[in-house]
């Protein structure tokens, strides 16, 4: 196989941070004083090993940084390092097993205190610790250890070649934590260091001085940042809660807030803020995809806390015949029209883009009612009392309790969700959990996405850059969240098959992308048609920013907030 030729091509060859960058003049750190930026669902912990949340994830960007980011554009750009690692430039081996990254001389954490090699690996040994749960596991697949020849140094070895080593260290989901703050926060002791966890020291444009979790957080600026110009602003406030109609109101009529993240709301109500003339909608397609997710393990109240949503088969959804026809009985184009307009796409798919790694090979524009009962009706699930719910052939009742977070679209889509699955005979109860909550990662709480204690439940995530290896690992059998890992883990479905295991290895072994494209288009169509997932709409992320607030550039690779540094007031003198 070429694999030098074809690693050259994955990425940015030592690009700058974006030739896309709105800069302001140069000027004192500061000088704009406060911004206000509105989260509908409230961050819950500003340490994204800890939650797989994405509201998690954005804000913590704000002070915890990768050693690269995606770009605007998902290529991949140095942030804590001098340059990308290739191997043409000699940062990853010829044989690719392994990649040295060289850390940019003079970065300090927000404390003054060094930083190195040595909290990169310390990164690694937090994210495996035995007895621990890492809501970011897959990125740290197939390495086999993390070397620090010295303090500007890290070498990443691979178990077997990896054509493509960027997933650990990089992007967003996996940031560099300081080794002497989270030394003590290894394995099982994680989830409990909560001031590290609510207020971690980092590298990034600002430092937390107030969390409150689920509610609101101050951030100021790190005054050990850089680059001395940089931030604009003295202090954040990251306001969490609410909804998102809300939330758009406040950028975009009344100017209270100067940008809103995820306004998930139908086109109507967004062109209605806009006339209020305070802000304007910001909007951009990545790999956003809002689906269902389905059960694989019985979720069954009766169950003790050990075994619910662990032990498995679910009693009916793992019938082919049963979310075949759930599926079929969904009017796609109905939700999009509904929900996004031409923010919205139909989509078949878990990962819909790039085009590379999109597979055509499944059709779900069309509706069929019909379809679905008959499919049901043959496969023998039948309504032997008469009360509009089918049976299983063992006698147990299709009814299902169908779960989503708070919010104005998901419940829209919940009630004509419903309304089509009863018209095939299954029953549905619906319940709605606050966002912070449902996407919060606190294994205490029964309401979390990862926990899923329902049948069905609604959400919408993406992945990082261009490359859906590490995302497709979402679906490995060991991935799954269970009480072992603190319920922790990507696998939110409990999907498990050997065949989808094997096949994605020999992803993680292929270099040449025409390859890594089949391959990936077989795991999104062997996920989808095994009953991980019902895919729904292709989103594009709107979010508003006010008209005052300049710099920003939407991204949907990476966190919204990724260049908060360059973030400046429009209009003012600095």
């Amino acid at each position: 196989m070429k694999l030098k030729t074809i690693l050259m091509g994955a990425v940015a060859l030592g690009a700058p941070a974006s030739t896309a960058f709105a800069q302001a003049e140069d000027g004192e750190r500061g000088r704009d004083g406060q911004v206000n930026i509105i989260y509908w669902q409230a961050p819950s912990i500003m340490n994204p090993f800890l939650s797989g949340g994405t509201k998690d994830v954005e804000a913590a960007s704000l002070v915890l940084e990768p050693l690269m980011r995606f770009d605007e554009t998902g290529e991949l750009v140095p942030w804590l390092v001098d340059e990308v690692p290739t191997v043409e430039n000699g940062g990853v081996s010829e044989d690719l097993t392994s990649i040295t990254y060289n850390i940019t001389e003079g970065l300090t954490w927000s404390d003054g205190t060094p930083f190195t090699s040595a909290d990169v690996k310390f990164t690694y040994d937090y994210c495996t610790a035995e007895g621990g749960g890492c809501a970011q596991a897959s990125k740290f697949d197939g390495i086999e250890s993390v070397e620090t020849p010295d303090d500007l140094t890290v070498v990443v070895n691979f178990t077997a070649p990896q054509p493509y080593p960027y997933s650990a260290f990089n992007g967003a989901e996996s940031p560099i934590i300081q080794a002497a703050q989270f030394a003590d926060c290894l394995g099982p002791r994680a989830p409990e260091c909560t001031d590290q966890n609510f207020m971690p020291i980092g590298t990034g444009p600002f430092v937390v001085t107030d969390f409150r979790t689920n509610d609101v957080i101050q951030l100021e600026a790190n005054e050990n940042y850089r680059d001395a110009s940089k931030p604009a602003f003295a202090t954040v406030t990251l306001k969490g809660g609410g909804d998102a109609t809300a939330a758009g109101r406040a950028v975009m009529e009344t100017g209270e807030f100067d940008y809103a993240w995820n306004l998930q709301l139908a086109p109507d109500v967004i062109a209605q803020m806009e006339a209020g003339g305070q802000g304007v909608p910001i909007a951009g397609f990545g790999t956003l995809v809002e689906r269902i997710m389905i059960n694989n393990t019985n979720p069954d109240p009766s169950l003790p806390d050990d075994e619910r949503s662990v032990i498995r088969p679910h009693p009916f959804l793992g019938d082919p015949a049963v979310f075949n026809a759930m599926s079929m009985a969904i009017d796609r184009p109905l939700l999009v029209e509904v929900g996004y307009g031409q923010a919205g796409r139909v989509t078949c798919n878990w990962v819909p883009a790039p085009e590379n790694y999109a597979s055509t090979s499944m059709s779900c524009d069309t509706q069929d009612i019909e379809g679905a009962n008959a499919m049901l009706e043959e496969a023998g699930y039948t309504d032997t009392n008469g009360d509009g719910i089918r049976e299983t052939p063992d006698g147990v009742p299709m009814q299902i309790l169908f779960q989503s977070s708070t919010n104005a679209v998901r419940q829209d889509f919940q009630a004509l969700i419903k309304d089509w699955w009863e018209q095939i005979g299954i029953g549905v109860e619906l319940r709605n959990v606050d966002s912070s909550v449902f996407f919060g990662g606190d294994p205490g709480s029964p309401d979390t996405f990862q926990k899923f204690y329902a049948d069905v439940e609604m959400y919408a995530n993406n992945f990082p850059g261009t490359d859906p290896q590490a995302y497709l690992g979402n679906g490995l059998c060991k991935a799954a969240p269970t009480p072992d890992t603190q319920w922790q883990g990507e696998n939110i479905s409990r999907f498990c098959m050997e065949e989808y295991d094997a096949l994605h290895t020999e992803l993680s072994q292929t270099a040449d992308l025409a390859e890594r494209g089949r391959i990936a288009k077989e795991l999104n169509d062997m996920a989808v048609q095994n009953g991980m997932m019902i895919p729904l709409v292709d989103r594009g992320r709107l979010s508003a920013r006010s008209n005052t607030l300049g710099g920003v550039i939407l991204n949907t690779w990476d966190s919204e907030l990724w260049n908060a540094a360059d973030w400046y007031r429009e209009g003012e003198d600095g």
